[in-house]
């Protein structure tokens, strides 16, 4: 008790105490506002509601982060550089290791695996992430420029996987297939519990093992579909 108290007295002045053994504000404040953005959007928690999450002054949240915004960058920048780093060290694992027999399959359980293991052992703040992710996934406002933002070079990686697997496509397509399986990726990762109604218990969205193992055959299969189609069409304009 006398720790938050002396908490607040120094977050009162918009500046964290000095003391060695002090609590991790900033993460306390991340830890809050990752958890009430996953829940109630960006646009449905004040930087107050963070402040009273996480236990200190609302002064702390704006010394550290500026501007609500600004907060919520923090949030998502702290796990996707995890992520990226660890996406980005699977696909070059598996372009070196498969060398000469890359597959659509194989490129992309390279990139969607480490989100899995982080959602299964990472404890309730990646289940939080990852809902927030698909909800700025989906946000036509500012979604798709937060996602370039924080996203895009890992992406970009997973289209060169792709096409060193799949080299007839057409790059056009290659970007079509991941519009596909980005949104079929954060709708499970989310996991909203929809399947479990909807299959009356027979399935159930928190079974990312289950997830695992047929999410990638599934969009696999989606981006062969996409090159075989393309290869038809030019073939019918030749004819």
């Amino acid at each position: 008790m006398r720790k938050t108290q002396t908490a607040k007295k120094g977050a009162g002045r918009g500046r964290p105490s000095r003391s060695k053994d002090q609590p991790n504000y900033k993460e306390l404040i991340l830890d809050g506002a990752e958890g009430l953005f996953a829940q109630h959007g960006f646009y449905g928690v004040s930087t107050r509601q963070v402040a009273d999450e996480a236990g200190v002054d609302v002064a702390l949240v704006h010394y550290y982060f500026g501007t609500k915004r600004g907060l919520f960058d923090a949030v998502f920048l702290r796990r996707a550089e995890i992520l990226n780093a660890a996406r980005l060290a699977s696909l070059d694992a598996y372009e070196r290791d498969h060398a000469g027999a890359l597959t659509a399959e194989g490129a992309i359980a390279a990139f969607v695996h480490p989100l899995i293991d982080a959602s299964l052992s990472g404890g309730p703040g990646w289940k939080s992430y990852f809902s927030l992710v698909a909800q700025v996934n989906n946000t036509p406002a500012w979604g798709g420029a937060t996602m370039t933002r924080f996203f895009d070079p890992v992406v970009h990686r997973l289209i060169d996987v792709l096409g060193l697997a799949l080299p007839d496509a057409d790059e056009k397509e290659l970007y079509w297939g991941y519009q596909f399986l980005t949104g079929a990726m954060t709708l499970c990762l989310s996991e909203t519990g929809r399947i479990d109604l909807l299959s009356n218990g027979a399935c159930h969205s928190s079974d990312l093992e289950a997830i695992r193992h047929r999410l990638t055959g599934y969009c696999a299969a989606g981006f062969l579909s996409l090159v075989r189609s393309q290869g038809e069409a030019t073939s019918a304009s030749l004819t």
